[in-house]
């Protein structure tokens, strides 16, 4: 096996070793923060494992690294309690789309120029 192919894999393992850490630290999270009227654990863990999906094709283990070290950053103040609340739901309970995304009723009225307009430049 050749360096960077050992190198890789053990990049790899410091990734599931950081997943079931996060995994580990999601119940607490949850009580800190307040959350369980608006996540559960597994969605959180789901969540967690989209965040890094999101890297799955990064082959180097320099940048494996340096992701690890910016993910465990972040765990590290989530569960210290350096961002508040509304952080962590916008964040990673409400994420990138919003609770919801309910354009018909906001359409109606609206002239098709201005439909056209939205859907090119928001969509």
């Amino acid at each position: 096996m050749s360096f960077t192919a050992r190198a890789l894999k053990e990049a790899r393992g410091r990734v599931f070793e950081f997943f079931k850490s996060a995994c580990r630290s999601i119940p607490s999270i949850i009580e800190i923060y307040n959350l369980q009227d608006v996540a559960t654990a597994s969605q959180r863990r789901s969540t967690v494992a989209a965040e890094i999906r999101k890297n799955a094709h990064v082959d180097n283990p320099k940048v494996i690294d340096l992701l690890l070290f910016k993910g465990t950053e972040e765990l590290v103040n989530i569960t210290e309690h350096a961002k508040q609340r509304h952080h962590i739901i916008g964040q990673y309970v409400v994420g990138n789309h919003g609770l919801v995304q309910d354009l018909g009723s906001k359409d109606q009225g609206i002239s098709p120029f201005l439909k056209n307009f939205y859907t090119s430049n928001y969509c």
